[in-house]
């Protein structure tokens, strides 16, 4: 039982993690896309 709670965990930790990067890549394609679109002009 104990073991069963801990692997929950984990995998709700390691989802978590991944959607943290996955926020902040995006955030940063983002920037970078406005950074470059508006050195363009």
């Amino acid at each position: 039982m104990m073991q069963d709670m801990m692997g929950g965990g984990m995998m709700w930790g390691m989802g978590f993690f991944w959607l943290v990067i996955i926020i902040v890549l995006v955030l940063a394609a983002i920037a970078l896309a406005k950074y470059i679109f508006s050195r363009r002009r």
